[in-house]
């Protein structure tokens, strides 16, 4: 597999978005953005993008294709994003990007932003480019969230979007915490 961007840019990836954080760190890092969301009242948003065929790159292309194919995503997006924007592997085959600041609208239009971007991605596999198949995720910090409840609702959105034609899925926490809404993020 060799993945192309049709939108390839010159600009050098910024550092921050290029770490690659495992799932621990990523883990620990959304848990203090957490913290601080909480502490100091702004927002925070979490995109989640997973791997469709995460079994089927593995079983033509071996063991390393799809932890290739989510280093390359993970570059693309990052040359995209602010520079305390965190992109990380948050479990096999996905990759989750924080948004400190980001409040539900800001997180959709990087959202909306980063679904464009995708398009752009191509494999090769067999001789033939295609377009890598990932479903995204979007969900935004509500007071009383957790970071590991934040991150359920994102994977939460992405399986949603994973089942149905849309390209993205957000995920609202209700004022309760317990009133929830997962809607289909369509273009701009």
């Amino acid at each position: 597999m060799a993945a192309n961007d049709s939108q390839n840019s010159t600009r050098t990836p910024r550092a921050a978005c290029n770490d690659p954080l495992t799932p621990a760190a990523i883990s620990a890092r959304l848990e203090e953005e957490v913290s601080r969301a909480s502490r100091h009242r702004t927002p925070l948003s979490c995109l989640l993008l997973k791997l469709d065929e995460i079994d089927q790159l593995a079983s033509a292309h071996g063991e390393s294709m799809p932890a290739e194919a989510l280093a390359y995503l993970a570059e693309a997006l990052g040359r995209q994003l602010r520079s305390f924007d965190r992109v990380g592997h948050a479990a096999d085959g996905e990759l989750l990007v924080l948004l400190p600041g980001a409040d539900e609208q800001r997180g959709e239009i990087v959202a909306r932003r980063t679904l464009s971007r995708l398009h752009s991605i191509k494999i090769e596999t067999a001789g033939q480019r295609r377009p890598l198949r990932v479903s995204m995720g979007i969900a935004a910090w509500r007071e009383g969230l957790s970071g590991e409840e934040l991150l359920s609702h994102t994977r939460l959105a992405a399986q949603h979007q994973g089942q149905s034609e849309h390209s993205a899925s957000a995920f609202s926490a209700g004022p309760g915490v317990g009133a929830t809404q997962t809607r289909p993020l369509g273009p701009s």
